[in-house]
């Protein structure tokens, strides 16, 4: 995994870093896997605008990804390694022995040819799904589940992973990316290994078009706007703005909005870092 840099022959080259994509091995999808996805442009169904500077960008679409691993005990091989317009991670297409074609997020170091199971029999190698009561303790994993059969929640994009770090009764701790550690049920599953495309961190469009290839339209500060339309806006010549907050009046920086009261709670042991 590597990133590209280029030589600044136009102004938009000058900056842009990109994802090397030496690890794709296939340029097109997986017929059978994918699905239409249709652009709201940050409208809801009645035609309102409830979510700003989204609109445009490229067509995509959607790769079924399976994040349940629910084909216990059958083994697969992985067909390719692919580019998923959807996500930050790559994607892995796994065949199956009984002909079955699925794609899965494709862990760091996974390779073309490279054999993955899910289900009690695994072993807790790259790729394979295992319950958690199966995984070794300090062992990093990936794709998360928060409840048994749901499929996986945490740390599925680029570069991120979690780590197993104790067993109690019926419960097993993990430490999460952000930094909180909390219970998960031991028949919860997840999958060995990070995720890969880890040098996604380091990407940088150079110019405001990739932006709109993205789908993110041009943002405007509050402090830019009138006081009618955010509260830190107006002031005379330019002002900061006061307290940082949002468009309806929400605190910024540090500011708590969690519910106090929220039922899960009482599965986290530390809470993230600040």
């Amino acid at each position: 995994m590597a990133v590209r840099k280029f030589r600044p022959v136009t102004p938009g080259q000058r900056y842009k870093v990109l994802s090397a994509f030496d690890t794709i091995t296939k340029s097109t999808p997986e017929k059978s896997l994918l699905a239409p996805v249709k652009k709201s442009g940050g409208r809801n169904n009645t035609g309102r605008m409830t979510m700003r500077y989204r609109g445009g960008g490229h067509k995509r679409r959607y790769r079924i990804i399976d994040f349940a691993r629910d084909k216990r005990d059958i083994a697969g091989k992985v067909v390719s390694i692919e580019y998923d317009p959807n996500r930050s991670a790559r994607i892995a297409l796994v065949e199956y022995t009984d002909g079955e074609k699925r794609y899965i997020i494709a862990p760091n170091g996974l390779q073309v040819g490279q054999d993955v199971m899910s289900g009690k029999e695994a072993r807790p190698d790259l790729g394979n799904a295992l319950y958690m009561e199966d995984i070794p303790l300090g062992s990093i994993i990936h794709n998360v589940e928060l409840r048994p059969g749901q499929g996986g929640k945490l740390a599925r994009s680029a570069g991120s992973y979690a780590q197993l770090v104790a067993k109690e009764g019926k419960y097993v701790v993990i430490k999460l990316p952000s930094g909180e550690t909390r219970l998960v049920l031991k028949t919860c599953m997840a999958t060995i290994g990070s995720v890969g495309n880890a040098d996604h961190a380091l990407v940088r469009s150079g110019k405001a078009g990739r932006s709109r290839w993205l789908g993110r339209r041009p943002r405007t500060r509050g402090v830019a706007m009138n006081p009618v339309d955010h509260p830190m806006g107006g002031g005379e010549g330019r002002s900061s703005g006061g307290h940082p907050r949002s468009r309806n009046g929400m605190p910024a920086k540090g500011f708590k909005t969690r519910r106090p009261k929220k039922q899960s709670n009482r599965y986290i042991i530390e809470r993230r870092k600040k």
